[in-house]
């Protein structure tokens, strides 16, 4: 009897999970004159286009909660599709609590090369996407699919949240703490496994977790400003987040949580162009100091699903640098 081998859904992607994104300089560029005018008789737009935050969040005519509507997919960050579908998943509700908000409602995107992979796999995909859902208390409920040679997998997720306690980009002020509340080095990791073979459950579960519990924490500690860590790495949406709030963020680069296997991934060369990217993007813009090139990529490193960055001291979550008064450079590296 011939055994088949199995299917490694991360060959079918010439990149894959969140460092698939488009590079952040031509991603601005593109977006460039595109901020429309607000339309005549809609919901008050709270978060737009503006600063690159998480997602847009609406005010309704009528008061009550504002709305939070965003989008997320990506090509398969690792082999095992169960797996697949809770990463992506986790990572696109992590825009809705990125904003301080709750998601309610889910709808499936699938991309799916159905004339090469058993649709099958794409079942246990979306069985691992409404895994996640269900933990999150979030309806999931239909959706969009194309075939397509690439599969691609993510929600569009609806949410709430109090319309004077978001969480934003641009909110963020000198004197507080920066806090992280899940590791980096999921890029790297993801890359080697890509490339190898090798298994990361500790990164698995990392990407496959919520961020709801770090977002409930930062609005009970009082936070207003936050994002979350994905394909523009914690420099790149840290840049965002200190170039919307007009201030300097300092990096304490020794404090910064990195997860097993990481460093040695670096050293073996598993970085991927995503990474590069954010760091030459970052790179007129930060004083690197004494930082080894080595810490650069980590600290730059395309993370799927990754963690909260709140500006607060949020319980559970290290403290890993501060915002102070702007000093030339929005980033500095000690």
């Amino acid at each position: 009897m011939t055994t088949r081998a199995p299917i490694r859904l991360t060959g079918y992607a010439r990149g894959g999970g969140c460092a698939c994104k488009i590079p952040p300089g031509e991603l601005e560029a593109a977006l460039s004159g595109l901020l429309p005018p607000p339309a005549a008789g809609a919901a008050d737009l709270l978060v737009g286009l503006e600063n690159g935050d998480d997602a847009a969040a609406v005010r309704l005519p009528d008061g009550g909660p504002a709305v939070i509507a965003t989008a997320d997919f990506f090509t398969p960050v690792v082999d095992d599709p169960f797996d697949w579908g809770r990463i992506a998943a986790a990572n696109a509700l992590s825009d809705v609590y990125a904003m301080g908000g709750t998601p309610l409602v889910a709808v499936n995107l699938l991309a799916w090369p159905r004339g090469t992979l058993p649709f099958e796999l794409a079942r246990e995909v979306m069985r691992g996407g409404l895994t996640v859902a269900r933990q999150a208390d979030c309806h999931l409920a239909g959706g969009h699919s194309i075939e397509d040679p690439e599969p691609k997998y993510g929600m569009a997720v609806t949410g709430i949240a109090d319309p004077d306690r978001l969480l934003r980009n641009d909110a963020g002020g000198a004197g507080l703490p920066l806090s992280l509340s899940k590791p980096l080095g999921t890029g790297v990791l993801n890359n080697r496994h890509k490339a190898t073979g090798e298994h990361f459950p500790e990164a698995v579960e990392t990407m496959a977790a919520l961020n709801r519990d770090a977002a409930r924490a930062a609005l009970a500690a009082g936070a207003r400003c936050a994002t979350d860590v994905t394909g523009f790495g914690l420099l790149g949406h840290l840049y965002k987040l200190a170039r919307a709030s007009g201030v300097t963020a300092v990096i304490d680069t020794a404090a910064v949580p990195y997860l097993a296997g990481a460093r040695e991934a670096v050293r073996d060369g598993f970085v991927s162009g995503g990474t590069r990217r954010n760091l030459d993007w970052v790179a007129p813009h930060t004083d690197f100091g004494r930082v080894a090139e080595a810490d650069r990529l980590l600290l730059a490193d395309a993370q799927t699903s990754g963690g909260l960055l709140v500006a607060g001291e949020v319980p559970g979550a290290p403290v890993i640098g501060e915002l102070v008064p702007p000093s030339g450079r929005a980033l500095v590296l000690r």
